[in-house]
């Protein structure tokens, strides 16, 4: 057998030795990370320090403002010698490993088009017995050119514990001869006018809630959204063994209306003190036992844009056990008739600021300074979990 050439022997080792030094150097980013949301936390909890928190997270992440430059930018001229030491590094931290990235968790369209690369889970372990059923529910309305791939997205996988009921809201689009030719595999359907998404789901839960038991698993795909294949075995299986746990979420694929992905949101692990003040949870992606639908008291009809923030939040206020999977789970598809693009400025921000009502009030709900703190941490942290990802680790 011919040898490998000693440089390219030592040129393997070093590359081995260094994707080392990388991830100890990551994991020492995380571990700091931790430090500093278990101390903003900390200070949160205590409502004479919650302000002084709020302006001092603020300040860390955000330079000073100035007057414009000549450019219009009010940091055209910015000068780091201005900032502390730990302003500085911050700064550059986030500009080299985070604003860089290709993936941002909140931004839909990350790359052109490509061919959906579906999620390797691990392989199945348990006898079908041994592992809960899944209830899934799909509301629909008018969603024709979507509804066929969603179906057959969750009945191909070919789960052996599966109830699956969809609710249709009298469409008149085909959609209900669409969802008709697959009434054999479903253990309901119906076509019928609704008040709305929260009421559909609520309604089809209703009807399938008798062959469920405490620690079925529950969840709702919406009609123009995917399940991956595998993702309901692997779920399955995740609580069969976690009997623990109550609510699960994982990593999102963005698609568009052709089914190309067009994005990824690799989520960090679950901090409840982001949930009080941004909707980061990736819906389709969303399941949960029985037991903590019941202990919630189900989905709010006063919903109809954060139905399922605010069903997170009443979960998380309840004490419930949330985890993160570190799996793609689903597909969310982004096309322009969709309601996350119609109603984000107008109801969904009403509704957004009844969630955060919810943990602070209704004088906090409005204000916008901890939502960004929230939301750039989750950013980093997901840019993070990602890098992790790619060297094949599942932070």
């Amino acid at each position: 057998m011919e040898k490998s050439p000693p440089s390219l022997v030592k040129r393997l080792l070093q590359l081995l030795r260094d994707k080392d030094v990388h991830i100890r150097n990551l994991e020492a980013l995380l571990a700091q990370r931790d430090g500093e949301i278990e101390r903003l936390r900390t200070d949160l909890a205590d409502p004479a320090q919650r302000d002084a928190s709020r302006e001092r997270t603020k300040d860390f992440w955000t330079p000073p403002p100035r007057s414009a430059g000549p450019g219009g930018d009010p940091y055209a001229e910015f000068d780091e010698a201005d900032l502390s030491w730990r302003q500085s590094w911050s700064r550059w931290w986030r500009k080299r490993l985070v604003d860089s990235h290709w993936m941002q968790i909140g931004i839909l369209r990350q790359y052109a088009p490509r061919p959906l690369r579906p999620e390797s889970f691990p392989a199945a372990r348990l006898a079908p017995g041994r592992l809960p059923h899944i209830a899934v529910v799909t509301p629909s309305f008018n969603q024709a050119p979507f509804v066929e791939a969603t179906l057959r997205s969750v009945l191909d996988q070919g789960f052996p514990r599966l109830v699956y009921g969809v609710y249709d809201g009298g469409s008149t689009d085909g959609s209900a001869e669409i969802i008709g030719r697959h009434a054999g595999q479903l253990a309901f359907w119906t076509s019928a006018p609704d008040r709305g998404q929260s009421d559909a789901i609520g309604k089809a839960f209703a009807h399938l809630a008798p062959r469920l038991g405490p620690d079925d698993v529950m969840t709702w795909l919406n009609s123009d959204d995917l399940s991956l294949p595998g993702a309901l075995r692997y779920v399955a299986e995740y609580f069969a063994r976690h009997p623990e746990v109550d609510v699960v979420y994982g990593h999102r694929i963005v698609i568009d209306d052709d089914g190309q992905e067009v994005g990824r949101w690799i989520l960090p692990r679950h901090e409840p003190g982001a949930l009080e003040w941004v909707d980061y949870v990736p819906q389709e992606t969303l399941f949960w036992r029985k037991r903590a639908w019941d202990r919630a008291g189900g989905l709010d009809p006063a919903f109809q844009f954060a139905l399922d923030w605010d069903l997170l939040a009443r979960f998380t206020q309840a004490g419930l056990r949330v985890v993160r999977l570190p799996h793609f789970l689903g597909c969310f598809r982004v096309h322009q008739a969709q309601k996350t693009h119609q109603h984000i400025h107008s109801t969904g921000a009403e509704e957004m600021a009844q969630v955060r009502a919810r943990f602070h009030g209704p004088e906090m709900s409005n204000d916008m300074r901890p939502v960004e703190v929230w939301a750039q941490r989750i950013r980093r942290r997901g840019v993070l979990t990602a890098r992790l990802l790619r060297w094949g680790i599942r932070a």
